[in-house]
């Protein structure tokens, strides 16, 4: 079931994602003010700000936003961003882990706690989940930018870059590597000039908990206000999404 509920769990964030267009700018505006910030504003020499340029090219960010972004971060504007980390619990035990990008660490943290006392579960201290989860790379490509037609072909094309699995979803092509074979697989798929619409490391429970309809749904009440915090990138659970549970959302 760990399986299904992990890519079941990318198709729901996907999903929410393309629902708040404005939140994924927010996300990408920050990541490429870091990259900048901390490495030069200079893509070739900087793999940080080439991902974060290409994950907001994906996002179809436009090309004036990216350019201010940048100006932003060499021109010390986001000296204050700092990325911190939550981990807690939702209502019957769901692990929570949050991964957010702010200027006010306290409003942030205040906020998180908020939402975790109001929708039932708790904020934990740092360390305490991170056994749950395994940190793995996600590519996201357009399978139509993709010149092999047989996906069986391209795994075996990408096995020795660290592919672990592949996924079709709906017309985009899910690549998943371990943590240490991130790198490797970003440098391939760059020189295969495949379109990448989004690359990032996720955390990716190792195992999952099913819960009853009326109590996932409660659970995916605080997910869902969490995500709508300014400050906040990405969550992720351990809660079995369900084809029920998705579909009453």
């Amino acid at each position: 079931m760990a399986g299904h509920s992990k890519w079941a769990n990318i198709k729901h964030r996907k999903a929410a994602q393309d629902k708040k267009r404005a939140k994924v700018f927010t996300r990408a505006i920050k990541e490429i003010t870091i990259a900048a910030r901390d490495a030069g504003g200079d893509v070739e020499t900087n793999p940080s700000l080439r991902l974060a340029v290409q994950n907001a090219k994906g996002a179809n960010m436009p090309k004036d936003t990216i350019e201010r972004a940048i100006k932003k971060g060499i021109g010390g504007e986001g000296a204050n961003l700092v990325e911190i980390t939550f981990e807690g619990y939702a209502s019957k035990g769901i692990a929570v882990f949050v991964e957010a990008t702010t200027d006010n660490n306290n409003r942030t943290v205040a906020s998180v706690r908020s939402i975790f006392n109001k929708y039932g579960g708790s904020l934990g201290t740092n360390g305490s989940l991170g056994f749950l989860f395994e940190r793995k790379g996600i590519f996201t490509l357009k399978k139509d930018s993709i010149d092999i037609a047989d996906l069986e072909e391209v795994e075996m094309e990408l096995i020795d870059f660290g592919l672990e699995e592949l996924t079709l979803i709906d017309d985009e092509v899910i690549i998943q590597t371990t943590f240490d074979e991130y790198g490797k697989m970003q440098t391939e798929l760059d020189k295969k000039n495949w379109t990448i619409s989004n690359s990032e490391l996720q955390r990716i429970p190792i195992e999952t908990i099913t819960l009853p309809l009326e109590d996932a749904q409660k659970v995916m009440k605080l997910i869902d206000k969490m995500e709508e915090d300014d400050d906040v990138n990405a969550i992720y659970h351990n809660l079995e999404v369900t084809e029920e549970l998705m579909s009453s959302m």
